[in-house]
């Protein structure tokens, strides 16, 4: 899920798209030549009205400007660019293909068509197809921080990070203010098990934020529980649960703060997230644990924390009954 969290973020990375005029091109070898008509200083005057249109919201005026221009000359290519981007704004992407389709069909050398082909080819999990698009726009300018990040998520989503990496590196390069590379980097690293590699990209990505999401943050706990630096994954969670106050984060928190023995600081986070969600199991499993452990600690002579554990972990299995490790704790204690 993880990735597939982290891969939602590709519609961000339509603002990179921009509009422009491309050359003339031929046809395939063995057909005719395709000639690609100059705009008439009408069709240049609907074209540019539509853009202005679509850059105010106005996507219904932007696209009926850019159709008209299309009746009188239908190899306009800026005019399916310009449908094109309407169609990704909106997140139409079964329209949105064609559109860029045919305007990479008329000049393969258009930037934007070719990127906004692939685009809109990813969007529909047309994985392959997105890549040759994307490769073909890279020869067009291969120093495209957008292209380079695009092609890389969709070598992801094929479950293919080795070939990603050089894409997802380009871009970290190319785009050293750009926190949407550093992640991409960093979800390629961890998918080739490069841990501290991919920490190291997933914090560099952090301090490009003004407020890092939640889901980065998570990411990177995940990945400092696997280096078992828990100081770090407590002081990290500390900083989850402030900006995102859940049941999960919280659970977190109260694992984590029990790996440093801090059990005090864990039961607390682990009530605080019953708080949030009492059908919380996981949580109650915590708090039955912290308890147990107080019990334990105090000779069992506190009675007290002993009905506390009772009491959680008798709910978490009232909630979750297959829980073999539970009962047998549940069992050996008299719980």
């Amino acid at each position: 899920m993880l990735l597939v969290r982290l891969l939602c973020s590709i519609c961000t990375l339509l603002a990179l798209f921009s509009c422009s005029s491309a050359p003339k091109v031929s046809a395939p070898t063995g057909q005719p030549p395709l000639e690609v008509l100059e705009l008439t200083v009408e069709e240049e005057v609907s074209i540019d009205a539509a853009n202005i249109a679509s850059e105010h919201g106005d996507y219904e005026e932007a696209l009926k400007l850019f159709k008209e221009v299309l009746e009188t000359n239908p190899v306009a290519t800026d005019a399916y660019v310009g449908m094109g981007d309407i169609y990704l704004t909106q997140k139409d992407w079964t329209n949105a293909e064609p559109a860029f389709a045919r305007a990479a069909k008329l000049e393969p050398r258009n930037f934007d068509a070719q990127f906004g082909h692939g685009v809109s080819l990813q969007m529909l999990k047309r994985f392959v197809d997105a890549v040759r698009a994307y490769h073909k726009a890279l020869t067009i300018n291969p120093d495209d921080l957008g292209a380079n990040i695009n092609i890389s998520t969709t070598y992801l989503q094929m479950g293919r990070p080795q070939s990603a990496l050089v894409f997802a590196q380009r871009a970290a390069e190319l785009g050293g203010e750009s926190a949407g590379a550093q992640m991409t980097l960093a979800a390629t690293y961890q998918l080739l098990g490069k841990t501290e590699m991919a920490l190291d990209a997933y914090i560099a990505a952090s301090e490009l934020m003004s407020e890092p999401s939640p889901q980065l943050m998570r990411n990177i706990i995940y990945l400092l529980v696997q280096q078992k630096r828990y100081q770090e994954v407590v002081n990290t969670t500390e900083q989850l649960v402030l900006i995102d106050p859940t049941t999960d984060s919280y659970e977190r928190l109260g694992w984590a703060e029990f790996r440093l023995g801090d059990y005090d600081a864990s039961l607390s986070a682990y009530r605080m997230s019953v708080e949030y969600d009492d059908m919380n199991w996981r949580s109650l499993n915590g708090i039955g644990v912290n308890e147990l452990n107080k019990w334990l600690l105090s000779d069992r002579k506190d009675v007290s924390a002993y009905h506390s554990s009772r009491t959680a972990f008798r709910r978490s299995l009232g909630i979750q009954p297959d829980q073999p490790k539970v009962i047998t704790l549940v069992l050996r204690y008299g719980l």
